[in-house]
């Protein structure tokens, strides 16, 4: 699990020009995804999700990952994420979960080849009507809202919305799908009305649907495809755990995941400040005996939550380190006391494991009252991402 610092000098290899970094562990997300293959039937496809830039991980690096370990397509959130996808030469489906609602959004969709949710009625005029002028047609998945409350079309209007678009000229369907609200809870109640909701909608479209071009029918997240393999349908779409986190505690027995990203800044002064000595804005933190103090060159505008301050712990040398004082914008302080002869320069892992210790991305998001993918999802582009 973990990495020494004499390993991650070396084997990173990115000198002294780096001050901090995300490190993605390509191993990692092999691994994952063949875990998660692992509890699908031949017959389910697997999508990755790698919208908001992977969750932090860099979209088209875990792009080209995941496509060698077999995913059959991409779930991205907004357009121009799936047009990277594309420039990149990414040629598997990529379909885009956020709605569109212009002419240009229509154009641009059908010219990168995307494969649009389409959520309402309106939508499916706009873009047949668009479409109309190019003559191109375009795979188009439907939004079934079973629960959630955000996009998509009522369950109880499903049939007369893929009525529509089934209608409609320049629009196949290519997908049916709906999102759950609740699958990482372990309480079922609400998961599974919203399954038996989609399975009603489904029941009463599968009379009007061409049975030899029959739509994928997709349901499950990460949480789902890792609670119940009732819930897997034609596809799942698997985002959190493809990046080696769980969605919930409960779910930690479903498979063997391991973290991919690791976060590692490095030391850029050393001092010793005296007992009554204030350190860092507001004097949160004022030093209780003669200290030793280290900078580090990371802070909350490359994605290290100020709410964490006083409150955090490092890894330096495999030793757990206490962060003192505000966090800044782009430096924080650690008590390196019991480090006296740590020099300028050395890798100091915020996220990530040395030796036999780790710190994760729950552990941020437990102290912070938040969630995993706000944490991964919140270090900025000014680090840049390693592969390993």
């Amino acid at each position: 699990m973990g990495r020494s610092a004499e390993y991650l000098e070396a084997r990173i290899g990115i000198g002294h020009e780096h001050r901090a970094w995300v490190e993605v562990d390509r191993g990692a997300i092999a691994h994952n995804v063949r875990q998660i293959r692992s509890l699908l039937s031949p017959r389910t496809r697997l999508m990755a999700v790698v919208k908001a830039d992977a969750y932090g991980h860099g979209a088209v690096s875990v792009a080209q990952i995941v496509s060698e370990a077999g995913v059959s397509g991409f779930a991205v959130a907004t357009i121009p994420e799936g047009i990277q996808l594309r420039e990149a030469g990414i040629e598997k489906p990529i379909l885009v979960l956020g709605a569109a609602h212009t002419a240009d959004e229509v154009e641009a969709i059908a010219h990168w080849q995307l494969q649009p949710t389409l959520c309402t009625p309106q939508q499916a005029l706009l873009f047949s009507e668009t479409l109309q002028t190019s003559g191109r047609s375009l795979w188009v998945h439907l939004n079934i809202d079973t629960g959630m409350s955000r996009l998509g079309t009522s369950w109880k209007k499903a049939l007369d919305f893929v009525q529509l678009v089934r209608g409609l000229p320049h629009l196949e369907i290519s997908g049916i799908y709906s999102h759950f609200a609740t699958a990482d809870s372990p309480d079922r109640t609400i998961m599974d009305r919203q399954h038996r909701r989609f399975r009603g909608a489904i029941r009463q479209i599968a009379d009007i649907l061409d049975r030899d071009r029959r739509p994928c029918l997709h349901l499950a997240n990460s949480a789902a495809t890792l609670a119940d393999p009732d819930l897997h349908y034609d596809m799942v779409r698997v985002g959190l755990s493809i990046y080696g986190l769980y969605p919930a505690p409960h779910l930690r027995s479903a498979a063997d995941l391991k973290p991919a990203m690791s976060v590692r800044a490095r030391v850029t002064q050393i001092k010793t400040i005296e007992a009554g000595t204030g350190v860092s804005y507001g004097h949160q933190f004022v030093a209780p005996e003669r200290t030793r103090i280290a900078v580090v060159g990371i802070g909350y505008a490359d994605g290290v939550p100020r709410n964490l301050s006083n409150r955090m712990k490092v890894l330096i040398r495999g030793q757990f380190v206490s962060q003192i004082g505000a966090v800044t914008m782009d430096q924080l302080m650690l008590d390196v006391s019991d480090i006296p002869d740590l020099q300028v320069g050395e890798v100091v892992t915020l996220l990530g494991g040395e030796g036999d210790r780790a710190i994760s991305a729950d552990d941020w998001a437990d102290q912070l009252g938040s969630i995993s993918w706000e944490i991964l999802c919140g270090f900025k582009h000014r680090l840049p991402r390693i592969l390993t």
